[in-house]
């Protein structure tokens, strides 16, 4: 009997979990999909996706790569010798492995990565999930292959010919959610019966959103309800000392990470979160009533732009991070 085919397929996408997980996504998509096949994520030394991606059960190497500052920083003079170093490890994986393709979702490995693919004549794709591009995807634009985004209108960015809309890809155990509210809450250790708020700021938490909550999670548990809080690693400690002298102690679930998102979105009946593509795609999907802190310093205020289509047709709240604790609490 004929073995199949044996495809090899390189991904990078790295830096926070909008582009970590639509990667690991779109693995477990093709894995799903092919019989035989290898995949080998590439990576930024140091970064989330060197931690996430093997718990996702996937290899991954590293590049010493990282971004430029935006303040003048002599960080920045280490740059362009990051850059010639991962440009070449990128070149010497490419090699080696031989990929059939090679898919970046964005992050500061992805440009080393999908540019030496390009120049050594490999397909490559790149995921764009956001309303306004991010430095990388923006400059790969001009070598990737095919560019697939979550939002039309991308031509202003991109070359009209390499763009496919293909939305944002979600986690399937997101997409395909079976927990049930009771089950959910049960696995927080919480009420079954008491209304649930679930506050996350993205992979690596929000420090204002997290400021806000700390400030008045007094306020809010004595409305009755419980929370389940994502603070990230930088903001735990100050969650749980705002919590030390609380009576609703037992009724906060503090996590500076939540893996099992689908039990934590099965578990709430409102979310209050940033505003980055992936978080809107998966709030969609499990179709929950969103509160939406956009952080005011994404590029070109993206995930303002990724709200406002939401805001405006009255599917979520739209709230400015200067008025969080005005208008949220």
């Amino acid at each position: 009997m004929k073995e199949p085919e044996k495809y090899k397929i390189l991904m990078s996408g790295g830096g926070t979990g909008g582009h970590i997980f639509p990667a690991i996504a779109i693995a477990n998509g093709i894995k799903s999909r092919l019989e035989n096949v290898d995949i080998l994520f590439v990576g930024a030394k140091g970064r989330m996706e060197m931690e996430k991606v093997p718990q996702a059960g996937f290899p991954i190497e590293g590049l010493n790569i990282s971004g430029i500052q935006r303040r003048l920083t002599l960080k920045n003079l280490t740059f362009p010798f990051k850059l010639l170093d991962s440009l070449l490890k990128a070149r010497r994986i490419v090699k080696r492995f031989q990929p059939n393709a090679v898919v970046g979702t964005g992050g500061y490995a992805s440009g080393p990565l999908l540019k030496a693919a390009a120049n050594a004549g490999f397909p490559t794709l790149i995921l764009e999930q956001n309303s306004y591009p991010g430095i990388t995807n923006r400059w790969l634009g001009k070598v990737a292959g095919v560019i697939c985004t979550a939002y039309e209108g991308m031509e202003k960015y991109f070359p009209a010919e390499k763009i496919v809309v293909t939305g944002s890809p979600i986690r399937k155990n997101i997409r395909e959610m079976k927990t049930n509210v009771s089950e959910a809450r049960g696995f927080f250790g919480m009420d079954e019966n008491r209304k649930t708020l679930l506050i996350i700021g993205g992979s690596q938490g929000a420090r204002r959103i997290n400021e806000a909550v700390a400030q008045h999670v007094e306020q809010l548990l004595a409305t009755g309800i419980q929370i389940i809080w994502q603070t990230g690693k930088p903001s735990l400690d100050m969650a749980e000392r705002s919590l030390l002298n609380s009576k609703f102690r037992n009724r906060v679930v503090v996590k500076d990470f939540i893996y099992e998102m689908d039990k934590a979105y099965a578990a709430a009946d409102v979310v209050v979160s940033r505003a980055g593509a992936i978080a809107i795609a998966e709030i969609i999907q499990v179709n929950k009533p969103a509160v939406f802190i956009p952080l005011p310093s994404a590029a070109e205020d993206h995930q303002t732009r990724n709200a406002m289509a939401l805001a405006r047709k009255n599917a979520a709240l739209l709230i400015d991070e200067k008025n969080a604790f005005r208008d949220l609490f």
